[in-house]
């Protein structure tokens, strides 16, 4: 059975979740449940992801914040999405971990290109700066509230956002900061 497959066969709404925290965050957000071979995965409108973040941290115990990133749907038109989510070409994926629980969460909130904001997660956990500042240098998705939303990786005059797939793949020459011997 593929991934795909064995990830709608859990879809649910908060009475029918088996993982505790992740019926709390839909019962508190609003949010939809999907569990991704066996971990928690939970979609989120944007405006809930900073209160549920710090929900998380507050009263379910999550000490670690363990990845911020993105993910460009561009070219991606029939991906698979439970029911209640409208896809937009971004998606911002946050994991987060509980030493205490032994228990780690996904949360997943859809971006639209039209409007590429989300509310730092930097002061709930400082551990989202950098990885903040790589979605925001390679996808474009600015973090409202951010300490130093500047480029990472890119240099500065750099124009646009490589990660993003407006360009074919290969087509765009990319001198990253620092390289020794630019191309």
């Amino acid at each position: 059975m593929s991934d795909e497959v064995r990830e709608h066969d859990h879809e649910g709404t908060a009475d029918a979740i088996s993982d505790p925290v992740a019926a709390v965050l839909v019962e508190r957000f609003g949010g939809v449940f999907r569990d991704s071979c066996g971990q928690a995965v939970v979609y989120l409108d944007r405006a809930q992801l900073a209160p549920a973040v710090t929900a998380l941290r507050d009263d379910e115990r999550f000490t670690m914040l363990v990845d911020v990133t993105a993910v460009d749907h561009l070219t991606n038109s029939t991906r698979p999405l439970p029911d209640g989510v409208v896809g937009e070409r971004f998606e911002l994926v946050v994991n987060l971990l509980s030493h205490v629980r032994n228990h780690r969460v996904r949360i997943i909130c859809q971006v639209p290109e039209s409007d590429p904001t989300v509310a730092s997660l930097t002061p709930i956990y400082g551990g989202a700066n950098l990885p903040e500042r790589e979605v925001y240098d390679l996808f474009g998705i600015h973090f409202d509230g951010h300490p130093d939303h500047t480029r990472i990786l890119m240099p500065d005059e750099w124009d646009g956002h490589p990660l993003r797939k407006d360009f074919a793949a290969a087509r765009v020459p990319v001198t990253f900061k620092g390289d020794p011997s630019p191309r």
